[in-house]
C-alpha cells in the first residue's frame, strides 16, 4: 500500500515539474525530459529507538536537450519513518542535493555544470504528518556543443546527534544521455 501511494504521488508530482520545468526553464518545442529513477533506502544513525528510522528516497534525475541547451532537474520523493515529523529539525543538522550537468564521454563523465540544493534538509524536516514528502532542485541550463550530456547528482545527509558530519553521499542512477 505505501508503494502504491508513493509511485501514484510520484507519478502525478513528476509530471507537474516535467510540465513546470518546460514552461520556465525551456523554449517551447517538442523536445522532453528523459529520466531515471532510483531508490535507496537509509537508516537514521543516531536514532536507537524501538520505531522504525529509515528514510526510502526515491530520485528521479531528468535531462533535455532543446534549442542549443542542455536542461537538467531532479525530484527526490520519501517515505520516512512516521516519527519524523515529531523529531522535525532534530533530524539533520545539514542536507543537501548536488545536481550535475555531465558531458557523456568514454571513462569518467566531465561535470560541466553543477549546483547543490540545501533546500532538501528544510523539506526532509517538514515531511507530512505520515512522514512522506518531497523536494525538486531548481533546473540548470548549459550551453550545449555537440556532444551527449546527462543529470547526474547525489545526497548528501548529515544526521543531527551522531556526532560526525555529512556522510558518504548517496550515490543516485544517472539519467539516459540526451
Amino acid at each position: 500500500m505505501r508503494a502504491l501511494k508513493r509511485s501514484t504521488s510520484a507519478a502525478v508530482a513528476l509530471a507537474a515539474l516535467v510540465g513546470t520545468a518546460m514552461a520556465t526553464a525551456a523554449p517551447a518545442s517538442a523536445a522532453s525530459y528523459h529520466c531515471k529513477t532510483s531508490s535507496h533506502s537509509v537508516d537514521d544513525p543516531s536514532y536507537t529507538g524501538p520505531d522504525s528510522d529509515n528514510w526510502d528516497l526515491d530520485v528521479t534525475l531528468c535531462a533535455m536537450r532543446s534549442g542549443g541547451y542542455i536542461y537538467t532537474t531532479a525530484t527526490v520523493y520519501w517515505d520516512g519513518p512516521y516519527t519524523a515529523r515529531n523529531r522535525s529539525t532534530l533530524t539533520f543538522n545539514k542536507a543537501k542535493f548536488q545536481l550535475q550537468t555531465k558531458r557523456s564521454v568514454s571513462g569518467t563523465d566531465p561535470v560541466v555544470k553543477t549546483a547543490a540544493y540545501t533546500g532538501l534538509e528544510y523539506a526532509l524536516e517538514h515531511s507530512s504528518n505520515n512522514g512522506n514528502g518531497s523536494y525538486s532542485t531548481g533546473t540548470l541550463k548549459y550551453k550545449a556543443g555537440s556532444g551527449r550530456y546527462l543529470a547526474d547528482g547525489y545526497i548528501q545527509l548529515d544526521w543531527s546527534g551522531d556526532g560526525k558530519s555529512y556522510r558518504s553521499p548517496i550515490l543516485i542512477t544517472a539519467s539516459p544521455v540526451v
